[in-house]
């Protein structure tokens, strides 16, 4: 179990902005060494320049396509070998798809299970070799509450962030029954307030400015606090993170209503559009840069404190 980050190599995607970015930071303040990528160069520069200023020991950066595969792979090896090892991996990276299933084109599903499925078995395949071969490896793949529950017009991406949980699950067991010494947390964040759906695809009936004002209303946890949380929860070795309140209640109201939890899904679509419980990692692609913490007595200079 990774109990500090200070000098700790740790792989973060989708790092250019949102949950992926705020990792970043959080882990420049503890000290570690760290492996970001992202398919947007501008905002993976941008967190690279604020990620050394906070404390970063060492930075790599690499512009990348999670949803290839040759390239993953050749990434985690390249990482691995020019740390000397990797102690923690975060698969973040992710894309927002709004559309009806008898409405979405087989190019945008695949487009979203490529980042938002392959792009975490990519990453989690290529890096547990080298997670084993620490001594206290730990992996962490961001699903969402919407890998807890279905949502109308959220079909892809519901079906990638059920995947990535019940992928990862599978892995925890195999790590455990393997004796391997790798630690696997799954991560399911509520509404975060992140550009994703500024950035996502629409079609059909679905309006992109409707969307995106009805995610931020919804969103009230912010990406530092997303990443603060997660990693809390490795410091604790937890195997499931529910990143904000409403994160907890989904979990909780699915699990004891069943079925019953459906009729209350589509009373809340009906009346606000389903996209007002949409959760929100970081967006892959992003059109211009989001706000950068000034270092202030409850900012990025203080580190997780755990607990």
């Amino acid at each position: 179990m990774i109990r500090e980050f200070t000098g700790r190599v740790c792989v973060v995607t989708g790092a250019g902005s949102g949950i992926g970015r705020a990792l970043a930071y959080e882990l420049a303040a503890h000290g570690a060494r760290l492996a970001l990528a992202d398919v947007d160069a501008a905002g993976l520069a941008e967190t690279r320049e604020r990620a050394a200023r906070l404390g970063a020991r060492e930075i790599h950066t690499e512009v990348l396509d999670v949803a290839d595969r040759a390239a993953v792979s050749a990434w985690a090896d390249a990482t691995a070998e020019r740390f000397g090892g990797v102690d923690l991996v975060v698969n973040n990276a992710g894309v927002s798809l709004t559309a009806d299933v008898e409405e979405m084109s087989w190019d945008d599903f695949e487009w979203l299970m490529g980042v938002n499925f392959w792009g975490v078995a990519y990453g989690t395949r290529a890096f547990l070799p080298h997670l084993r071969r620490s001594r206290e490896g730990h992996l962490v793949n961001i699903s969402s509450v919407f890998g807890l529950f279905g949502v109308p017009s959220q079909s892809a991406y519901c079906a990638a962030k059920y995947a990535v949980r019940g992928f990862t699950e599978s892995v925890r067991q195999e790590m455990r029954l393997s004796g391997s010494g790798v630690a696997v947390t799954t991560v399911h964040p509520g509404g975060i307030k992140t550009n994703i759906v500024r950035n996502s695809r629409t079609s059909g009936a679905h309006d992109r400015d409707k969307v995106t004002a009805l995610h931020d209303s919804a969103s009230r946890t912010s990406a530092q606090r997303a990443a603060r949380l997660t990693l809390r929860g490795v410091r604790r070795g937890r195997a499931r993170v529910y990143v904000g309140a409403d994160a907890t209640a989904i979990d909780v109201g699915s699990r004891l209503l069943g079925s019953v939890f459906e009729p209350l899904v589509r009373a809340v679509s009906k009346r606000t559009g389903p996209t007002t419980l949409a959760p929100a990692p970081r967006a892959a692609r992003t059109e211009g840069p989001e706000p950068v913490p000034t270092l202030s007595p409850d900012g990025y200079s203080n580190p997780v404190t755990g607990g």
